[in-house]
């Protein structure tokens, strides 16, 4: 998965306002604690902080899986 799909599947699930705020300010446990952004920084794949975020958010991604 590219990481532009990864942000366009975010901003569908959590909406254009909250999707920044979400990828920089919320820590996913499955993440090792890491926001979305830090993971990316880090190497992360995208596809691997897509199906953290389906783990950790299954009703707001469910409609995007």
């Amino acid at each position: 998965m590219r990481i532009s799909d990864l942000r366009e599947r975010i901003t569908l699930s959590f909406g254009e306002t909250w999707a920044p705020s979400f990828c920089k300010d919320i820590a996913i446990t499955e993440l090792n604690s890491k926001t979305v952004e830090e993971a990316l920084r880090t190497g992360v794949e995208a596809a691997d902080i897509w199906k953290a975020l389906c783990s950790t958010y299954p009703n707001e991604t469910a409609k995007y899986r």
